[in-house]
C-alpha cells in the first residue's frame, strides 16, 4: 500500500476491502454518510480523531492505522517497537514462558508473515528433515509446511493445503500486506488446494506426520492478543500443537518428540519494523 495517497483513497480502500457501502460504515461508526463521502473524495480533512474512529469500525491493522493518520497530516499514535528492545523486556519473558509452558508438545511465537520468532524445544521435531534452505532465518511456517522439497512427511497434506491457503489468502486480504499476497501466490504455485474447505464447525487445523517411523497427529490452534497497543505485539501469534490421539502424547511425554536439529529457546530474532 502506497504512503503517499491522500488518506480518503486510503479509507475508501478499506471500506471496500470489509465489503461496506459508504452508508453502512456510516451508520457503524454513527456518522454521516455524506461525511464519509467528503473525507473519500477528499472535500473534508478528518481530524486524527475522526481517522481513528473510522479505522477501528473497519478493524483496520494498528500499522495501517497509523499510516491512515499519516496520509492524513497528523502524527501516527501506535508504536513499534522491537521484540529485543529493553522496553519490550517484559512482553518477551512472558512470551517465552507461554511458549515454553506448552512444553512437552511443540509451539511457536510468529510474527505477520507466519516467520518464526520464539520456539519450544520439542518444536525442533518439526525442523529435523528440513531442508537447510528452509531452516535459514525468517524460518516461515507456511513455507515450511507447504514447501514440496521441505522435507516434512504430512500424511494428510492435501488437507493441511486446504486449511492453510484460504486461511493465508484471507489474512493477505483483510490486512492489505503484498509480501502475503507473494506468499500466497509461491505456495499456490506448489499444487492446487484439492481439498475442499475446512468445515466452519472445525475449530483446529489436524495434521498428521511421520517422525523417525511414528505417524503423529496433532491439532493447532492460534492465540493473538486483542487488546494490544503496540504493533509488534498487535502481529504477534502464538501457535501450539496438541496431541490428537494418546500415541502421540506418549510419544512426546516418553521424549520421543526430541528434534536432533537446535533451534534454540530463540529460533530467530525478529529484524528491524518491515512497511
Amino acid at each position: 500500500m502506497s504512503d503517499d495517497r491522500p488518506v480518503g483513497e486510503l479509507l475508501r480502500e478499506w471500506r471496500r476491502r470489509r465489503k461496506l457501502s459508504q452508508l453502512e460504515l456510516a451508520i457503524q461508526a454513527d456518522v454521516s454518510s455524506r461525511h464519509v463521502s467528503f473525507v473519500e473524495t477528499g472535500r473534508t480533512t478528518p481530524s486524527s480523531a475522526m481517522v481513528l474512529h473510522l479505522a477501528e469500525h473497519l478493524a483496520v491493522p494498528l500499522r495501517e492505522r497509523n499510516r491512515l493518520l499519516v496520509a492524513a497530516g497528523h502524527a501516527p499514535v501506535f508504536r513499534q517497537t522491537s521484540l529485543d528492545a529493553p522496553d519490550m523486556s517484559r512482553v518477551r519473558v512472558a512470551l517465552e514462558q507461554v511458549v515454553q509452558a506448552h512444553s512437552p508438545y511443540p509451539a511457536v511465537a510468529v510474527d505477520r508473515r507466519w516467520n518464526l520468532l520464539l520456539a519450544n524445544d520439542p518444536f525442533n521435531l518439526f525442523l529435523d528433515s528440513v531442508d537447510r534452505k528452509l531452516r535459514t532465518a525468517p524460518i516461515n511456517l507456511m513455507r515450511l509446511a507447504l514447501h514440496p522439497d521441505g522435507g516434512l512427511e504430512i500424511c494428510n497434506l492435501a488437507q493441511v493445503r486446504g486449511y492453510l491457503l484460504p486461511r493465508l489468502a484471507h489474512q493477505a486480504a483483510v490486512t492489505g500486506d503484498p509480501e502475503l499476497h507473494l506468499l500466497h501466490d509461491e505456495l499456490v504455485a506448489y499444487g492446487p488446494i484439492g481439498f475442499p474447505a475446512p468445515d466452519p464447525s472445525e475449530i483446529a487445523l489436524p495434521i498428521r506426520l511421520r517422525h523417525r517411523g511414528a505417524e503423529l497427529a496433532f491439532l493447532t490452534t492460534v492465540t493473538t492478543f486483542g487488546a494490544a497497543f503496540d504493533i509488534t505485539l498487535d502481529e504477534i501469534a502464538i501457535e501450539t500443537y496438541l496431541p490428537a490421539d494418546p500415541r502421540t502424547a506418549e510419544y512426546f511425554r516418553t521424549g520421543g518428540g526430541r528434534g536432533t536439529y537446535a533451534a534454540g529457546r530463540r529460533s530467530t530474532r525478529p529484524g528491524p519494523p518491515t512497511g
